[in-house]
């Protein structure tokens, strides 16, 4: 770190952010009466109505109060190329329902879901069912929620590596433009997380269309660590692993070089990708789909051997992003759960890795050492309560992936009480908010963000917030840790 260590660091607030500290519903991003129809008209019908209405869309009602989208690009593909006739019906057609979001969602939510989706419009319901309206990108462009859409799609239509890479290293500049806006960090990460997902995506096609010998449908990349759960800073690594087709076990080798290059490009645009850590590139984390099979297999069966429980950890964190996935595949962790649910054994172990990394400002050793005033952040704040999370949900069954999520699929739970999981949100928002402020100071000072900051650099309110922060998430370990013992096994376990 630069400079007088008891120098505070500060972020300029940018004089138009307004009162931007809220995350907007996407209600508020409608604009136009929702295009209905039915699934007995044809689908002359239905184009006459997208033309009448000036829309691009049609949303179909389907039984049991759900919905389906017939848009132009499905009459195009399942109409005109498949040379049905335009007097077939609609519900003909529209078979599946579509993928609705409540007027009440948080607009970065939803257009997470569109983009991991794949998905060019998505129904808004009410409370009681009822489409009220639809969204798609274009809606999000100018809402905050959106900021990160111009970038995105510059890194999408990246002709080449030197192009990538120069819109990619405006990641930090983007965060830090989001930060003075004072947006919510909930916010800010999720949007930090699609650019990231963009530059990896991107990435893998620019080395794979220099490897045509290379399938690039023969395996999933996913995405691990900080970066899969949608909660990247500015200090965050790229992480990664690939699942393989068993077809492609003889090459896996060749595989692993073209992932190499990958890393090489993030690297070189801007992103951190610890050569050490867990990357895609590595034979520990590139394996066939039976290899990863037997693997969680064994963490399950023998989890204190070969590091399985540290494995499980980051696999639970695994979110599909490139490569030959669909949006619906199951993910490695989904069997995991299942698997994991099954064995109280290791459930107990994993809860027991949860409760092993103890919230806290500083240890006695960095008292004795003269370090008393240097606290990290993600060490002795951040990356407990993560585990509680990924704890907290596995052990309820759920496969949410990032940390608010995961902590309100567990509220309520015997081991997580409803106000503890909401005081763990606020929690980690205050967490997220200052590891996001100071970093952002640090990369404006020149020095490399990190999460090691001298306590005496803090505002008096953050280091307020951040020992109080500290002693809830301590709370909740040690009430857990006393559950843990009253309980003949987990909750969850029947």
């Amino acid at each position: 770190m630069s400079g007088d260590e008891n120098v505070r660091l500060t972020v300029a607030r940018r004089r138009d952010a307004g009162d931007v500290s809220v995350a907007r519903a996407v209600v508020e991003l409608l604009r136009t009466a929702p295009v209905i129809g039915r699934a007995d008209m044809t689908v002359r019908q239905a184009a006459a109505l997208m033309t009448e209405r000036g829309q691009d869309y049609v949303v179909i009602q389907l039984p049991d109060r759900r919905h389906g989208v017939l848009t132009d690009g499905d009459i195009r593909a399942e109409v005109v190329a498949a040379g049905r006739s335009v007097d077939t019906p609609v519900g003909e057609i529209v078979t599946q329902p579509a993928f609705v979001v409540d007027a009440r969602a948080a607009a970065v939510d939803v257009l997470t879901e569109l983009v991991d989706r794949d998905l060019s419009i998505v129904p808004v319901c009410d409370a009681d069912g009822d489409v009220v309206g639809v969204v798609g990108p274009g809606d999000f462009v100018a809402d905050p929620a959106g900021a990160g859409i111009p970038l995105r799609e510059q890194i999408r239509r990246s002709l080449g590596v030197d192009e990538l890479q120069g819109h990619a290293r405006r990641l930090p500049q983007f965060v830090a433009d989001l930060v003075r806006r004072d947006r919510p960090p909930y916010e800010i990460t999720r949007a930090a997380s699609l650019v990231v997902d963009s530059v990896v995506s991107r990435a893998l096609d620019v080395v794979l269309a220099a490897h045509p010998e290379l399938d690039p449908a023969a395996f999933t990349w996913l995405s691990l660590g900080s970066t899969a759960r949608r909660e990247p800073v500015l200090s965050s690594d790229v992480d990664s692993a690939v699942s393989l087709d068993d077809s492609v076990a003889g090459e896996i080798d060749r595989y692993r070089v073209a992932f190499g290059e990958v890393d090489e490009v993030l690297r070189n645009a801007g992103l951190r990708v610890d050569a050490n850590g867990a990357v895609a590139s590595k034979p520990l984390f590139a394996r066939t789909h039976s290899q990863w099979q037997a693997a969680a297999r064994g963490w399950i069966d023998d989890p204190l051997a070969g590091k399985g429980m540290i494995f499980t950890s980051l696999m639970l964190d695994g979110r599909p992003i490139g490569g030959g996935y669909s949006p619906s595949s199951a993910t490695p962790a989904v069997a995991m759960i299942a698997g994991l649910r099954r064995d109280p054994r290791t459930m107990n172990l994993l809860l027991a890795e949860t409760l092993s990394t103890r919230a806290r400002l500083r240890s006695r050793r960095d008292v004795l050492t003269g370090r008393g005033n240097v606290v990290d952040i993600k060490q002795h704040a951040v990356t407990p309560l993560v585990n509680i999370a990924r704890w907290a949900a596995v052990s309820v069954g759920s496969t949410d992936v990032d940390t608010r999520g995961r902590l309100r699929a567990a509220s309520g739970s015997e081991m997580l009480p409803d106000e503890q999981a909401s005081t763990l949100v606020e929690v980690f928002d205050v967490l997220q908010r200052v590891r996001l402020r100071y970093q952002v100071a640090q990369f404006d000072n020149g020095d490399p963000p990190g999460d090691r900051f001298d306590v005496r650099q803090l505002s008096p309110l953050d280091r307020s917030l951040l020992g109080q922060a500290v002693r809830e998430i301590a709370g909740v370990q040690r009430r857990m840790s006393t559950m843990s013992r009253l309980l003949p096994g987990p909750e969850q376990v029947t």
